[in-house]
């Protein structure tokens, strides 16, 4: 079989990593979408600069050479749902970090309601209790494409499928009572 392939980096450190600024931005953006360490939050600005940069070089060039592969990375970007189909090549130049954490496994997982936290989504994932289409996925980091977010679903085997389990009961959520003063706007 032969020696396994080298293992590479797959992200940049920042340049300035002792700036405040960015180590508080850093630290808010750990908290919000729940990442293990700071690695994460820098492999995906590695990915962000990779699609920058692709944009900024196919801005720089002429129209007919760039037609291929401005189709190219936009159907890529549409396909992770990062931008939506009408979508310009300017628009990738616009894209944020945030664009790209929103579109990670645990972050959808919290946001359909499978889990209470955003932690909680992570350990789901990472334990093997989440699958896409029928297929267990334990990389929280996983990157899901916009057909496959509304196949996201507790994998057949785990008992968290069992409506009477205590996380299944706790993350449901209830229909909301209408209250007098609603129902009092939308009389008038």
């Amino acid at each position: 079989m032969g020696d396994p392939k080298k293992q590479r980096k797959k992200f940049d450190t920042p340049r300035f990593p002792w700036q405040i600024d960015a180590l508080e931005a850093e630290l808010k953006l750990l908290g919000q979408y729940g990442l293990r360490n700071k690695r994460e939050i820098w492999r995906h600005k590695t990915l962000l600069s990779k699609y920058r940069g692709i944009g900024r070089s196919l801005l720089g060039m002429s129209v007919e050479k760039r037609s291929e592969q401005e189709k190219q990375i936009l159907g890529k970007l549409n396909r992770l749902g990062i931008l939506p189909e009408e979508s310009a090549l300017d628009d990738v130049l616009d894209l944020t970090l945030e664009d790209i954490l929103e579109r990670r496994l645990q972050t959808l997982v919290f946001h359909r309601g499978l889990s209470q936290s955003i932690q909680q989504s992570r350990q789901l994932i990472t334990h093997g209790h989440i699958a896409i289409e029928g297929r267990k996925v334990s990389t929280p980091s996983y990157l899901v494409l916009k057909d496959e977010e509304e196949n996201i679903a507790y994998t057949p085997k785990s008992p968290l499928t069992d409506p009477d389990h205590p996380l299944t009961k706790a993350t449901s959520i209830p229909a909301e009572p209408v209250s007098q003063s609603k129902e009092e706007n939308s009389r008038e």
